[in-house]
Parts: structure tokens; C-alpha cells; sequence
């Protein structure tokens, strides 16, 4: 099972996400995945950008300080893949569901946690993933027609994730 959320609100996946997450561990779903979380700073200064683990949690930064002008992506593609390869790992050892943060752009070119939504679904674990931005048209022909959208509401997040792990 594939389901995928998309908002364009600043922070809203997150906030939604995260909080799907810790509901459904706090019911005994064994949830492994990322969900990003930004810390704020002061002074006008972007915030960093950290990928929350489970169901560790541990933080992993991938954003990277490009300076305070600057405008473009301030992805840390090393940081991303850090805990790609860690969210892989967790994933061997067991879990009822995988959420993904994000299908974004690194996912669209074949990188990011492309390869683990995969593997999830090959070995029968459903995953959530939030899309964000233009990335729909990506993830849909990824997903090649199998994947069911989720509104972005807590209610409907959480009733989806519980019928696919049947918890």
C-alpha cells in the first residue's frame, strides 16, 4: 500500500506528519521513516533543516548554510543520504509502516528515499510519503497509478495508516 499527502503550506507536512507519527508509535505501530523539523533562528537567518528519525530519534541535518543572501536550494545532498542510509537499516530490522517526509526533487531524480519506498512496498510495509511543491507529477509516475491520496487532515492520515497496518 502507497498513500501520499500534498500540501503547498509552508511547514504543514511536517507539522502533520509528525504528529501522525508520534500518535500511531504511541499506539504501538512500529513506525520507521523521517519527518523533517526545522529549527529556527534568529536574526532573519533561514532555519536549519533536520530529518526527526523513527524510530530512533535521531536528528539529522540536511540543510547547509549558504549565507544569508542566498536564495538557491539549500539542500545538503551528503546530509539527505546520511539518513536515507540509516532510515534503510532501521527498516531491516522491522517496522508496520515507513513515512517519508518528502517526495521531492531528489526523490523525483532517482536519489533521496526513492529506492526505500521500493523496498517498503516490495516487502508488503505500507509507506506514506508527503509530497510538497511540483512533485506530483514525479511521484505519480513513479507510483505508476498505485498510490491513494490521503487529504491532509490527521483524521484521515491516521485512518488511512491504520487500515494499511491493520492496527
Amino acid at each position: 500500500m502507497l498513500a501520499y499527502v500534498k500540501s503547498d503550506a509552508r511547514g504543514a507536512l511536517d507539522a502533520l506528519l509528525s504528529g501522525v507519527a508520534s500518535q500511531l508509535s504511541a499506539s504501538g505501530v512500529a513506525v520507521c521513516g523521517a519527518v523533517q523539523i526545522n529549527e529556527q533562528r534568529s536574526g532573519g537567518v533561514k532555519s536549519h533543516m533536520d530529518l526527526h528519525l523513527y524510530p530512533t530519534g535521531e536528528h539529522v541535518r540536511i540543510s547547509q548554510d549558504l549565507g544569508s543572501q542566498a536564495t538557491g536550494c539549500r539542500l545538503d545532498p551528503d546530509g539527505l543520504e546520511h539518513a536515507v542510509a540509516r532510515v534503510e537499516a532501521l527498516l531491516a530490522e522491522g517496522a508496520d509502516i515507513l513515512i517519508v517526509n518528502k517526495f521531492g526533487k531528489q526523490e523525483a531524480s532517482g536519489h533521496g528515499f526513492r529506492s526505500i519506498i521500493g523496498e517498503a512496498i516490495a516487502a508488503g510495509i505500507p509507506v506514506l510519503c508527503g509530497i510538497g511543491g511540483d512533485a506530483l507529477a514525479a511521484f505519480e509516475d513513479f507510483a505508476s497509478g498505485l498510490a491513494d491520496p490521503v487529504p491532509a487532515n490527521a483524521a484521515a492520515v491516521l485512518e488511512w495508516a491504520q487500515s494499511a497496518t491493520h492496527k
